[in-house]
């Protein structure tokens, strides 16, 4: 089944604020093998001129994978999840992620396209602090797979 093209635009409401703590961070960079000490060491952060540790570039996903689950899986949109892969993922940062944060995400269905019978979905998620200040803008890219090939598989 086709996505319904009348979601292209559609603005999801923000989510719940997310509190991005010291411990948290530390974790996604020992999760990735990152030993920045700007990641761990408030010290070291603050002598490179941030207020507090900073996370790394691509742990803003943990906070705005959910929001993008919840897009996708508005069953008005059509979309088999049982289909889809991950296809990009882009991060435009406008500061970095700080520890004490407290992040909210409105996610947006940038496009709807059709290509050799898979459907194309990019979601655009606005990240903005308590303050409604942006910090990151995170360009997601799904692919729900033709149900021809999901099954041949």
């Amino acid at each position: 089944m086709a996505l319904d093209q009348s979601f292209v635009g559609r603005t999801y409401p923000p989510s719940r604020p997310y509190e991005v703590a010291r411990e948290k961070i530390r974790e996604f960079a020992e999760a990735i093998g990152d030993d920045n000490p700007a990641y761990t060491d408030a010290e070291a952060a603050k002598a490179l001129g941030h207020p507090d540790v900073i996370a790394p570039p691509t742990f803003v996903f943990t906070v705005t994978f959910q929001e993008a689950a919840n897009v996708i899986r508005d069953p008005k949109l059509g979309l088999d999840y049982d289909r889809v892969v991950h296809g990009d993922q882009r991060f435009a940062y406008h500061r970095p992620v700080r520890a004490g944060d407290r992040l909210s995400v409105t996610s947006t269905i940038e496009g709807i396209k059709s290509l050799a019978g898979n459907e194309i979905l990019d979601i655009r998620g606005e990240v903005s602090d308590a303050a409604g200040e942006p910090v990151v803008t995170v360009f997601t890219k799904l692919v729900a797979r033709a149900a021809e090939a999901a099954e041949g598989e």
